[in-house]
């Protein structure tokens, strides 16, 4: 059975290639034209398992499955920017779909996700990558003045809501500047710190996902791994997100530094994830903390936009 902790510890595949055979997991190997390395070119899976016959036995239906989730893990959760290739690193995973659901998927797609946003903080860096519906749709639950308007369905998972969503390319300029003002003038009673507590997303959820198992993870302070990827999961510097006050942050572990040292401390900290879970209080008013506020003012980058666009006009004196 896959256990958690190898989507670290298969981030060398070589053994993984040699130790599984390609041809049965999905019925035939792909032209060599099709295959570089550790890399299978999308368009084969895509031409291949595009339509499950009709008179599809088990055996085909597992196959065509396998395929699928590789395209889907390639191209929705752990994409790249070249979106057309299909890493093996997942076949020791699909060669055994019932066990899939041992691992956790939704925790690598987040680490996956900081990664990506961290890459792209870089000024040489252009583009974006990874699962970015996911981030939409976490800024569209919290942040009413940018979400589209006419998507009041609830479906889920909880992400479709905006699947029909085609935002258009027309005056990218434009938008950036007043995303950054919408940005610039939120106030602390401007987001929407709970979304999910709503009875209609509750309605939806599957009731599985609200066992404390689950919930258990959403306040533990751990790390996230998928393969050689290590994120934190500082659920300390969020807590209106679980219902508590916002306090002064204490430092954030420095992952790099350690990570240096020993990957095996970050798997200690995953299998550990229990013992790091928060007890928060649950209160009425989620507003912060003065010494949180005094803190923020203090350190944060407060303002996206130019001073030109967010300044007073009426300050300014007329020569």
């Amino acid at each position: 059975m896959a256990e958690e902790c190898s989507l670290y510890k298969f981030n060398g595949v070589a053994h993984v290639a040699g130790s599984i055979n390609k041809e049965e997991l999905f019925g035939e190997l792909p032209p060599q034209n099709k295959v570089k390395q550790y890399i299978v070119h999308f368009t084969w899976f895509h031409e291949r398992f595009r339509v499950l016959p009709d008179d599809a036995t088990e055996d085909i239906v597992r196959i065509y499955a396998r395929a699928y989730i590789m395209i889907l893990f390639s191209t929705q959760l752990f994409g790249d920017k070249s979106e057309n290739r299909v890493h093996i690193r997942w076949l020791l995973f699909v060669a055994r779909l019932n066990d899939m659901g041992s691992s956790s998927w939704g925790s690598a797609a987040l680490a996956w996700l900081y990664r990506c946003m961290c890459c792209v903080a870089n000024r040489n860096v252009t583009n974006l990558t990874g699962p970015l519906q996911l981030l939409q749709s976490w800024i569209f639950w919290r942040f009413s003045s940018l979400k589209p308007w006419g998507f009041d369905a609830y479906s889920f998972p909880l992400a479709s809501k905006w699947a029909t969503y085609l935002p258009t390319s027309d005056r990218k300029e434009e938008k950036v500047i007043q995303c950054r003002l919408s940005f610039d003038r939120l106030g602390d009673r401007d987001i929407v710190w709970e979304p999910y507590t709503l009875l209609d997303v509750i309605a939806v959820v599957h009731p599985e996902i609200l066992t404390e198992e689950h919930s258990q993870l959403w306040r533990a302070c751990t790390c996230l791994i998928y393969f050689a990827v290590i994120e934190g999961h500082q659920v300390d510097r969020v807590l209106p997100q679980l219902g508590g006050i916002q306090h002064k942050p204490v430092l954030a572990s420095n992952i790099d530094r350690l990570h240096a040292k020993d990957g095996r401390v970050w798997h200690l900290s995953w299998q550990n994830r229990v013992d790091s879970v928060l007890s928060i209080p649950r209160v009425s008013d989620l507003g912060p903390l003065a010494n949180f506020l005094r803190w923020w003012y203090r350190v944060a980058h407060r303002f996206l936009s130019s001073d030109s666009l967010i300044s007073n006009p009426r300050v300014k004196e007329i020569s």
